[in-house]
């Protein structure tokens, strides 16, 4: 498995309702094993964690299915994570 970093950034249109089924669907990916970490930015303009995939491409699949994306209330970008 290879870790990739999910940065969320909220836009305008951002709904504070889907917050907590956002807040579901990070907990799922941590029971699955796959949510190593996560939190919101200290100005509340997002926040980011850190998944475990096998690609970028399944990595990609899962952070779209986020509702925090399918909202359309964040924009997600994904980087794979090399840690040392």
């Amino acid at each position: 498995m290879h870790r990739y970093l999910v940065i969320l950034h909220r836009r305008p249109q951002f709904e504070p309702a889907v917050v907590p089924l956002h807040q579901q669907f990070l907990e799922e990916l941590r029971a699955q094993g796959r949510n190593e970490m996560s939190g919101p930015f200290g100005d509340k303009s997002g926040g980011a964690y850190l998944l475990r995939a096998q690609s970028l491409e399944e990595a990609q699949t899962i952070a779209h299915s986020d509702p925090a994306h399918t909202s359309g209330g964040w924009d997600i970008t994904l980087y794979e994570w090399i840690a040392r």
